[in-house]
């Protein structure tokens, strides 16, 4: 289908910017929905076991700041895995191949990372990989354990998607269709 999108819309980095507004669009719709689902559904059901004020566990509510970011970063997790896939799958172009690199590249260094003895080796191997990195933007508490604070591992998932983009719109415009 891409000889076909190409011959219809010329401009290769129009093509890639236009499905690149559409799959965040997309996901952000579907990652909201879906997120305000998950934040109604632990608020209904937490209480009823034992997640109480009493119990030490503050209530699940958006107007804590912890949660907020939480919600909001998950969110924008899912765009940027969404736009790291749009790169890598337009640097590719081929949909197995794509998914089984962006697959590997999120479980690879997370699973290296776990078998290094190192604790300095192995901290860096988190702070660079982009799955772990953006989940930390997820936590709410032990923050001083994570490797990275939760905006810095956002920011690193988002110079991943960059350069998956920007390698993708490179190949996608150097090469035949």
């Amino acid at each position: 289908m891409i000889r076909t999108t190409l011959t219809a819309m010329p401009g290769r980095i129009s093509v890639l910017a236009a499905k690149a507004a559409v799959v965040t669009a997309l996901t952000l719709a579907a990652g909201a929905a879906g997120v305000a689902g998950s934040l109604v559904t632990g608020w209904l059901i937490l209480p009823g076991h034992e997640f109480t004020r009493a119990h030490g566990f503050a209530p699940l509510t958006l107007a804590d700041g912890p949660v907020l970011r939480a919600a909001t970063g998950s969110v924008l997790y899912l765009a940027l895995i969404a736009l790291l896939s749009l790169g890598a799958a337009a640097a590719v172009r081929e949909g197995a191949v794509a998914i089984g690199l962006v697959l590997g590249l999120l479980y690879l260094l997370p699973i290296v990372a776990a078998v290094v003895h190192n604790a300095t080796v192995q901290r860096h191997l988190l702070q660079a990989a982009p799955m772990t990195a953006g989940l930390n933007i997820q936590a709410t508490t032990g923050l001083r354990a994570l490797p990275l604070t939760p905006w810095q591992g956002l920011a690193v998932l988002a110079a991943w998607a960059a350069g998956a983009l920007l390698a993708g719109g490179l190949l996608l415009r150097f090469r035949d269709a």
